[in-house]
Order: C-alpha cells, then structure tokens, then sequence
C-alpha cells in the first residue's frame, strides 16, 4: 500500500486542521479541508492560514491536483477559491452537498442566482468513486451522520475523516444540525474502522480531551477501535445513540457557523455584492 507524505497544519482559532497530502515518488499533492481566516467582530476576511500553505507548496515545488472538502463546515470558512486561483487543483466533495445546498440555502434566502446543485465544485463524489494524485490512488467513502454529504477520503495508508470521528479520547462529531443523524453515523464510523488496523486516521479538529495538553491530529484504525469513547469495540447501536444524544443537547452552536454555512455552501464564496456594492452574511433570527 502507497503511504502518502501528510503535512497538517493548525488553526487554532477553530481548532482545524488542513492538509497538504503528497505523492512520495512525483510533485502531485492534494489540499484538505483549507481555512480562511474571519473575524466575526470585525466582518474582516484574512489569508494567513491558507498563505502559509501556499508557502509550503511553493517552496517544496509541489503541483496541486485537487482541493478537496471532507463536508460543508459548520466551523470554519473554506480557503478553496482563494488557493484554486493561485494554485490551480479541481475543487472536490460529496455528491450530497445537495442536500445540504437545499437546506441551508431556504434557510438564508439565497436568491435564484445560488445553484444548489453542486456545480460550484468541480467534482462531486459518490461513495467507490477514485480519483489520482500524481502516482496514488485516492478512493472515497460516503460517511454520512454529522452532515448529509460527509466524506472520508483514503489516500494510500491514510484516511482524512473531516468529523465523523475525533481523538480517541473525544469521540465523534455531533448529530443535530439539520440533515444529521446519529444511526447514520455510527454506521458510517464503522465503515471506517473496518479498514486495515494500521490505517492512519487524520482529524479535522481537535479540542484537548480533559487531561490532554496537546493537540492530536493523527490516530489509528486500530487505536479508534480500541479506545474511542463512543465507538470502541462492545459499543451497541442504541449505546452510542443515546450517548450522542444526550451529548450532542448540552451543545452550544459554533461560533462560526452563520458565516461558515453561508460561504462553504457556495465552495468557499461569498454571497454576490448587493447593489451597492457590499457584500453582506445574513444572521437569521430565531431561526435554528
């Protein structure tokens, strides 16, 4: 098996971790769940995060075939048009983004001139289907439970699960954004472990588990089964149902997750500049 060459790297801010994943024998890499820096306060966009992996492209003259999305973040807003532009790639997630434009699209308003139909990206992706990068074979598993159109892709040795699954110690994502389920993800989970033992698993996020001093951005196959608190081996169905429900009603919103929705359903853009030229984010009221 092909062990691609993984660097993360950290934004602490929304405690995310993006990739760059690399052919070990050609200058072919792949870009993973980017982050554009955003102030909320301020309304004020920033590039730092996305620039420092353009930095590490660029002086390891590496050549970018895909930026991929494992789902539509609810914590973080997407860098991908901005890395598309200066580094080229196709734009990649699930088929099911659909859905998730459906939803959320009726829930701000977007106007007749928001496709929900996905065309935003340059590929979407159904459960088998494979794609290259350089000399890898990248395969996609569709891991529903989170969101409607979550993803884990399988690059080689390494799986980039977005938030289907955290530390060992942290468990797994939530259930209860519109489109979520928490049946759904427990089988989605299992799918996952049932690749090879020794299969890195790549986070998306990590919070510090209580008693843990350091982030964790990579675990194993065979360490999830053993030790994650929701999902290990013995876990029934109903257990980690209850368990995530029970979780998942003592959770606040993210922070970001007015704006995030707002541009990563659009693939990263912003809504289109009204007529005075501004652009705006809606904030609906009462609404979830």
């Amino acid at each position: 098996m092909n062990k691609p060459l993984v660097t993360h790297f950290f934004d602490e801010p929304t405690n995310t971790f993006s990739y760059v994943v690399q052919d070990p024998d050609s200058d072919a890499c792949a870009i993973i769940d980017s982050v554009l820096d955003f102030d909320y306060a301020a309304g004020r966009t920033d590039v730092r995060s996305a620039d420092e992996i353009i930095r590490f492209v660029t002086d390891n003259g590496l050549s970018v075939e895909w930026i991929l999305e494992t789902h539509v973040h609810a914590d973080h807003l997407s860098a991908a048009p901005y890395l598309h532009q200066k580094l080229g790639g196709k734009t990649g997630i699930g088929a099911r983004i659909v859905e998730v434009q459906n939803i959320f699209g009726k829930a701000f308003n977007a106007g007749t001139d928001f496709a929900r139909d996905g065309s935003q990206f340059d590929r979407l992706f159904e459960e088998g289907d494979s794609f290259r990068i350089g000399n890898l074979e990248g395969s996609v598993l569709h891991t529903p439970g989170h969101t409607p159109a979550c993803l884990t892709y399988v690059i080689g040795d390494a799986a980039f699960v977005g938030d289907t699954l955290f530390a060992p110690d942290a468990g797994t994502a939530r259930c209860d954004f519109p489109g979520g389920d928490a049946h759904t993800l427990f089988q989605s989970v299992k799918k996952v472990l049932a690749l090879p033992r020794e299969t890195r698993i790549f986070l998306c996020h990590d919070y510090k588990a209580p008693g843990r001093d350091e982030f964790m951005h990579e675990t194993t196959v065979a360490e999830q089964r053993t030790s994650n608190i929701h999902v290990r081996e013995g876990m029934t169905e109903d257990d980690f149902v209850r368990l995530r429900t029970e979780r998942d009603a003592t959770l606040d919103m993210p922070r970001l997750i007015l704006p995030s929705v707002q541009v990563n359903m659009r693939a990263g853009e912003m809504p289109p500049a009204e007529d005075n030229g501004q652009v705006y984010l809606k904030v609906p009221i009462n609404l979830f």
